[in-house]
């Protein structure tokens, strides 16, 4: 029998905060309101704040449908992937289209900037979390590290969480994600506090660099750093978990494209891959060696651990 392939649906993936993640992916690499200094995709390609229908929705529905009835396992089904996701114009209709076929929870990992618009808040609301992302403190920042499309400010995007907290009626759970420098005051920590008291998530989860980045000036903060900045912020602020606090997942038979359509959207190691796809290391390393020796992936050392991440054209 042919092994069933998916250009949307990718994973699961082991995630930080959502543990085992169905991943789907709407949007053609790399289409992004933003071009952030760390992402671990790259530069982005196409900076837009256009929403469209950039894949057929019926084709995205097939494959979850498809893949649910592999009998996956799960924790989420998250809208996320090559860029950001509220860029998609049916992503309301995605997100009705999944709930009529599983009670698994959707979440919408977006990076906020578009919450602002009545279209997105529309096409949002049904998601069971929404997950955005405040990186910067002031305009400043926000020009530095997130590098928005010029049609995207600083203030309006914060007024755009806010306003959004009072429609949604769902999980927030806002990501915090720190460069080194940028949280290098107690200044700058009590204006970040003030932007999340005026949104008020239920959760804030800290972050910083973990894997492979473009930007060589990226530097992460340290772990003990962020458990202080956590501890500021108030008890619904948290650093968030390794992959090493997640079980593994049962045992699969995902084979190497399956391997390299997670690594397109995000760089892992071996145990990251092995955890979250439910296959034995032995396993996942003869899929990457065979993805190496096809040129499909490349192999970076960072903090003394190898990540592999997809190359891109």
């Amino acid at each position: 029998m042919a092994r069933e392939t998916y250009t949307h649906v990718f994973g699961p993936a082991l995630s930080r905060r959502l543990g085992r993640s169905l991943g789907i992916d709407v949007l053609p690499f790399k289409t992004c309101s933003y071009d952030c200094i760390y992402c671990q995709l790259g530069r982005t390609t196409n900076r837009t704040v256009e929403r469209k229908e950039y894949v057929p929705l019926e084709e995205v529905i097939e494959e979850v449908r498809r893949k649910l009835d592999s009998g996956v396992e799960t924790d989420y089904i998250s809208i996320v992937g090559s860029g950001e996701p509220t860029l998609y114009s049916r992503l309301g209709a995605l997100i009705s289209g999944i709930k009529t076929m599983t009670d698994t929870p959707v979440a919408v990992i977006t990076n906020g900037s578009l919450l602002w618009r009545d279209d997105v808040v529309d096409d949002v609301i049904e998601a069971d979390l929404v997950i955005p992302s405040l990186d910067a403190v002031n305009a400043a920042g926000f020009a530095r590290v997130n590098r928005p499309d010029p049609a995207i400010g600083f203030e309006e995007m914060v007024d755009g969480l806010a306003a959004f907290r009072e429609r949604y009626a769902g999980q927030i759970w806002l990501e915090v994600f720190l460069l080194g420098d940028v949280a290098a005051t107690d200044e700058a920590i009590a204006e970040l506090a003030g932007h999340i008291a005026r949104i008020r998530p239920d959760k804030v989860q800290l972050n910083t660099v973990a894997r492979p980045t473009p930007g060589t000036d990226v530097r992460p903060v340290p772990r003990e750093e962020l458990e202080r900045i956590a501890a500021s912020i108030g008890p619904n602020a948290e650093v968030i978990a390794h992959y090493d606090d997640l079980a593994p997942a049962a045992a699969s038979e995902a084979g190497p494209e399956e391997v390299l359509g997670v690594l397109r959207r995000h760089p892992c190691t071996l145990e990251d891959l092995a955890a979250g796809l439910g296959l034995h290391p032995p396993e996942v390393l003869k899929h990457v060696t065979l993805l190496l020796e096809r040129g499909a992936i490349t192999a970076e050392s960072k903090d003394g651990a190898t990540f592999y991440l997809a190359t891109q054209g």
